[in-house]
């Protein structure tokens, strides 16, 4: 096995050698043969965490010698590689001014990309004690070397866990100095396991305050979630205007092709907002297109011929072209205090057309401000489906947040039919999910195909369930299956607040495995001695002991992820 895994681990080198150079593309903001290789490395399920380190660097070094990055004038692109043996110092400034041959476009990028270098590299030396004897030096290397094994291990661990997405797995990112937006990766590229939510993509936005997002709209349906910070959302249709102010608990639904564009009107704080899109051009794909843009992002009326562009909107070429061109700044800039005022004013330039004969605006609906379904001091949980908030009617999704008190858990609990994507906005703790899918497959390694078939034939009829467990903190992202047993347990230190997009949410139901409605609770006497084999009352003593209700106090003494 460790064989195949070597010579698996060789191959893949060689093959995505030979994908960089069949994908010989100029070098932009993000260069797509180096990005490419990347991903071929995370997406390897064979590969450790040490191996996907190694596979990585390897495309950055293979991609750095063919591009010549760092060597004089031929060295082209944003990325900047530098000596390591060279000081800091020296190598900040042959950075900066390598930037500045870049295009005007990406200087700033560059810029910042040195600036981190610098950072990090003086962090290194820092830990390393820089100055000190070559004695101090070793140990401080030994010290470093048993930290990165357990820290890999832990990695490893998780990398076994394929139903949760860290930043890692964010394939693509649009970044300008005033925000960005990530794209997570496909769900079944992470897993075969996820394969039914191939239709699916999740995005996230963050920008600064006082920021304006460019205008677009995406061949994907969409449905939005305000994860903290205030806005003003402005959406176009049919020549037609609608604007509304946005805020922390806000669900939006976006149908395809509507130009959408947003502020951030508050001074101080981020404005973040988690999208779940559902394609409809191509089976898990989806493109924005920028219109009111120019150089960066790029208007895709540039794409037109201009003469025919000149006479659809009868101007003169030479105007039209300066008005598409102009705009370098990437897809989140800043705006002025006044802008963000006028934008704010929340104008209307005639009826929306709502697709449900409603005449009134119902595009917006607070989750936060409707009654919870579960209340009590251990937590709280607010659901919307289509029947609270009907523009979620055709999707067939639901969106529910669940704000678990400090050192309380929720669960353990299941969906009937629903598939939770659910993405943690605050706080940190950890979860654990029960599953026979992974443990059907860890059992599978290293047998014949006859051992398989009938390993396969008796976990058909008595399957083995695999505890799947990860640490929580925001912006991680993880999956639960319809029918798989949740645990999520907050934090000491602060509560834990989680967004959930459920999946085939109609006819859903939540199923209780603990606490007062719990469906043991519900057996006949017969039914608990003849499942359990022991006799009813010690069942009851402890199924029935818990008098609280979904959401429960943790465990005393925390845990090692919390």
């Amino acid at each position: 096995m460790v064989i195949n895994t070597k010579l698996s681990f060789a191959f893949l080198l060689f093959s995505l050698f030979f994908l960089s150079v069949t994908f010989s593309l100029a070098v932009a903001n993000v260069d797509p043969e180096l990005q490419l290789c990347k991903s071929q490395c995370r997406t390897y399920h064979e590969f450790s965490h040490r191996q996907r380190r190694e596979c990585e660097q390897k495309c950055e070094d293979y991609h750095g010698q063919n591009h010549g990055e760092g060597e004089g004038e031929g060295g082209g692109g944003s990325r900047i590689v530098l000596n390591s043996n060279t000081d800091p110092e020296k190598q900040l400034q042959q950075c900066q001014k390598q930037c500045e041959r870049q295009r005007e476009q990406q200087k700033e990028q560059c810029r910042r990309q040195c600036q981190d270098t610098y950072e990090r590299q003086r962090g290194e030396e820092g830990k390393g004690g820089g100055g000190q004897s070559g004695e101090k030096d070793e140990q401080g290397r030994q010290q470093e070397q048993g930290q990165e094994q357990e820290q890999e291990q832990g990695q490893e661990q998780q990398e076994q866990n394929p139903y949760v997405f860290q930043d890692q797995h964010y394939t693509a990112s649009l970044e300008t100095n005033e925000g960005r937006i990530k794209i997570l990766q496909r769900f079944h590229q992470r897993s075969r396991l996820l394969r039914g939510l191939k239709n699916y993509r999740f995005v996230y936005l963050e920008a600064n305050p006082q920021t304006f997002v460019l205008p677009a709209h995406l061949d994907a349906e969409a449905v939005v979630y305000v994860a903290s910070g205030r806005g003003t959302l402005s959406l176009v249709s049919q020549g037609k205007r609608e604007s509304f102010n946005i805020k922390q608990g806000d669900i939006v639904r976006i149908r395809a092709g509507t130009t959408i564009y947003m502020i951030n009107r508050d001074k101080n704080k981020k404005l973040r907002i988690a999208k779940l899109l559902q394609p409809v051009a191509l089976p898990d794909e989806f493109q924005p297109f920028y219109g009111p843009a120019g150089e960066n992002p790029q208007s895709f009326y540039r794409a037109f011929s201009e003469e025919l562009l000149s006479s659809a909107l009868k101007v003169e070429q030479d105007r039209v072209q300066r008005v598409i061109k102009q705009q370098n700044k990437g897809v989140i800039v800043k705006a002025s205090e006044q802008q963000i005022q006028a934008l704010s004013q929340r104008e209307e330039s005639g009826m929306f057309p709502f697709p449900f004969g409603s005449t009134e605006s119902k595009r917006v609906f607070n989750l936060l401000s409707k009654e919870p379904s579960i209340s009590n001091r251990y937590g709280r949980l607010h659901e919307a489906d289509a029947n609270e908030f009907q523009q979620l009617q055709d999707m067939d999704i639901a969106v529910s947040y669940s704000n678990i008190t400090k050192g309380s858990m929720e669960g353990p609990f299941f969906n009937t039919r629903a598939t939770k994507i659910a993405v943690v906005v605050k706080g940190e703790g950890y979860m654990e999910m029960a599953c026979p899918h992974v443990s059907q497959q860890q059992q599978g390694q290293g047998q014949s195909t006859g051992e398989q078939r009938r390993e396969q034939q008796q976990q058909s009829a008595s399957p083995h369930y695999q505890r799947l467990s990860s640490p929580l903190k925001r912006g991680m992202l993880f999956v639960v299956p319809a029918g798989h047993p949740l645990i999520v347990v907050a934090g000491n230190n602060r509560n834990l607040e989680i967004v959930c997009f459920d999946v085939n949410a109609e006819n859903n139901r939540r199923e209780s495995l603990a606490g007062d409605k719990n469906i043991v609770n519900a057996l006949e006497k017969e039914a608990k001695e003849l499942a359990f084999s022991i006799p009813a009352r010690e069942v009851d003593e402890v199924f029935a002991k818990q008098n609280e209700w979904w959401f429960f106090p943790g465990p005393r003494g925390g845990h090692a992820y919390a």
